[in-house]
């Protein structure tokens, strides 16, 4: 699957190493009601496309999902600012 690399000089592997910890960075940076959607970008960082046979859970295993994510923020994250900012859809 990665068999792209082993043709790379070693500028364009730093460049590719730079160009994945900048992707790598922005979704490490996510903030706020960020931290919920969807990252494309991030996935598409690799060469390869998106499967298109990813499940999306029905909305009650999605909701148990979120909350159980929240509650992980709540022992990872625990000294982390709170913020009790709505959603809002032109953000």
């Amino acid at each position: 699957m990665d068999a792209d690399l082993d043709h790379l000089t070693r500028e364009e592997l730093i460049a590719e190493v730079m160009r994945l910890r900048t992707g790598i960075r922005a979704h490490r940076d996510s903030s706020g009601h960020d931290l919920c959607w969807h990252h494309p970008q991030l996935w598409g960082l690799l060469p390869e496309p998106v499967p298109r046979h990813i499940a999306v859970p029905d909305w009650p295993q999605f909701l148990r999902g979120c909350i159980r994510y929240r509650q992980s923020l709540d022992r990872e994250l625990a000294d982390a600012p709170r913020t009790d900012a709505e959603f809002d859809e032109k953000d």
